[in-house]
């Protein structure tokens, strides 16, 4: 299997049980419906776990091009390779949210509330102000890469962070980390493809009483997760990773 079918996979794995879990906690008729965001929060870190663990020893696992820009701005990933990358996730991302849509379509035609339906695919601040929710999603993004860095080994030479199946549980609790203590703002994107993508989707998608897909906001979990992942590579080098 290539880096890029991997990442693809990686990614629309990582989308399909992520947003699943915000589907199953928030659409009318579900098994999980009213679960709370406790769940939420463990879903998206087992999505983690198990899209990243199908990928790593191929590509490494970044599922994520804020991830992929900062290892290669580290210089441990070509540059062509960086965005082979990042389309790879963001067509994963794609594909990974409409499966979301077609598995929970009964109860998507069941849900009145148009702001929960997008939930299921994008995120949005919970406080009007892009401004703070930009912040919040580079400070997110910034607390994941660089802690992501420090716990890998330095051996990611063709940008595989040499974690391994193991070394991916701490990833795992480190993004439920983040979900619990960071994620109330804005909903913790951190991950420009697991927005911006599924996003389009929610646009694109023929979903009953959808309302308004949101792009007045779609920037800021594009651009802050960038801007965080970078922040982080550049204070890893700083400090002599």
């Amino acid at each position: 299997m290539s880096p890029w079918m991997a990442e693809f996979l990686g990614t629309m794995i990582l989308i399909l049980l992520g947003n699943g879990v915000v589907a199953n906690v928030l659409l009318q008729g579900t098994k999980g419906n009213n679960a709370g965001w406790i769940v939420i929060t463990a879903g998206w870190a087992m999505a983690v776990y198990i899209g990243a663990m199908c990928s790593e020893p191929v590509s490494g696992a970044h599922l994520n091009p804020a991830l992929t820009l900062a290892i290669a701005a580290s210089g441990k990933l070509a540059w062509s390779d960086c965005i082979t990358y990042i389309i790879a996730q963001c067509a994963g991302a794609w594909l990974g949210a409409v499966l979301v849509y077609f598995f929970y379509r009964p109860h998507f035609q069941a849900t009145e509330d148009p702001g929960a339906k997008l939930a299921c695919f994008s995120t949005n601040a919970n406080l009007p102000g892009n401004a703070q929710a930009f912040f919040c999603e580079v400070v997110g993004t910034f607390v994941l890469v660089l802690a992501i860095f420090l716990s890998a080994k330095a051996t990611h030479s063709e940008g595989t962070l040499g974690m391994g199946a193991l070394g991916l549980i701490p990833v795992a609790l480190l993004v439920f980390a983040i979900g619990l203590s960071l994620g109330g703002t804005t909903g913790y994107a951190i991950n420009p493809a697991r927005d911006l993508m599924p996003r389009l989707a929610h646009h694109l998608l023929p979903i009953p009483g959808k309302g308004s897909s949101d792009w007045s906001y779609a920037w800021v979990p594009v651009a802050g997760p960038i801007l965080g992942g970078l922040l982080a590579s550049l204070v890893y080098q700083w400090i002599g990773g």
